[in-house]
């Protein structure tokens, strides 16, 4: 019986031990996040939808097809226009009849512009369920991402900038906009990825830490500036050459036309020399004729005076 109390005892001193002991740890645990506060951080929805280059690429699509829809709309604005500028012209000469069936048109020409430009940008109007099609797979996979940032990096609350929430003030460092961008990046890599190297390529990315992504980032936008100054330098001294080159063929084209032109002047006089000289020649051949028929003549008549 003794010992049978003394194991109850025992039993009861263990419970209010471990109760002790766990009312110690929850306070040391409630303690450290009072000290620790509410984790706040927020996105940039706009600069993240941005900066996701399929949101971009089809986002210029879709503003094609928008001012497509507007080049129409303006189309028929001006077919209705001219319709009431007719009809006001030709009033005089047209019957009741046939000015109340042009009023008609001009009406039913008006109701289609109005119905095509509710279809195009009205309330569920193609504008508004493309471009909620366009951001909705991004917006799912923000909203995923920030599910997972929060859980691990212990945040409170995640706001989006962008909404209607009023942000009066918010420190950068409470943004991680970069670190979901870098996600969405990262997710589209490695569905990308195709042979073994791409994808271990992937894996040491998604091992770094935002940090050493950034730095990453600036040297190889760095090696592009380079390389773009390079380019451009290129660039600019084939210009050069090609410039030096022109003026090199210009002079040589204009010394060539000049050394034919003094070759077809000399052609030109010594042409020009042979035809007077031809004419000269001709000419006193034709004197001598006339002085011989003149001689001639002469001794004829002093032949005909001795004979008689």
């Amino acid at each position: 019986m003794a010992q049978y109390i003394f194991k109850t005892q025992l039993l009861i001193m263990k419970t209010k031990k471990l109760l002790l002991i766990t009312l110690i740890l929850f306070s040391f645990s409630f303690l450290a996040n009072a000290q620790r506060g509410v984790r706040i951080g927020y996105i940039d929805m706009e600069y993240i939808l941005e900066n996701v280059p399929e949101y971009k690429e089809a986002s210029i699509q879709l503003d094609g097809k928008v001012q497509r829809w507007k080049n129409d709309i303006e189309k028929m604005i001006g077919e209705i226009e001219k319709m009431k500028i007719d009809l006001s012209a030709e009033r005089v000469l047209l019957t009741t009849e046939l000015i109340e069936e042009r009023e008609e048109d001009i009406i039913i020409k008006e109701d289609e512009m109005l119905t095509y430009q509710q279809d195009r940008f009205g309330p569920n109007g193609d504008l508004y369920i493309q471009r909620r099609q366009l951001v909705q797979p991004i917006q799912d996979q923000v909203f995923n991402i920030v599910q997972e940032i929060a859980t691990n990096k212990k945040y409170d609350f995640i706001f989006d900038k962008s909404a209607d929430i009023v942000m009066l003030f918010a420190a950068d460092r409470h943004d991680i906009s970069d670190i979901v961008l870098r996600s969405i990046n990262r997710t589209a890599k490695r569905s990308q990825a195709e042979s073994k190297k791409e994808r271990k390529e992937v894996e040491l990315e998604e091992d770094m830490t935002l940090e050493e992504d950034q730095a990453v980032n600036e040297r190889e936008e760095a090696i592009e500036d380079k390389k773009s100054e390079r380019e451009e330098l290129m660039a600019e001294r084939k210009k050069t050459r090609d410039s030096i080159r022109a003026v090199r063929k210009a002079e040589y084209e204009a010394k060539r036309q000049q050394l034919l032109e003094e070759r077809q002047r000399k052609k030109d006089s010594i042409a020009e020399t042979r035809v007077n000289s031809s004419s000269a020649n001709q000419e006193s051949s034709d004197d001598e004729g006339e002085e011989n028929e003149d001689s001639g003549g002469d001794g004829n008549n002093d032949q005909g005076t001795k004979e008689e």
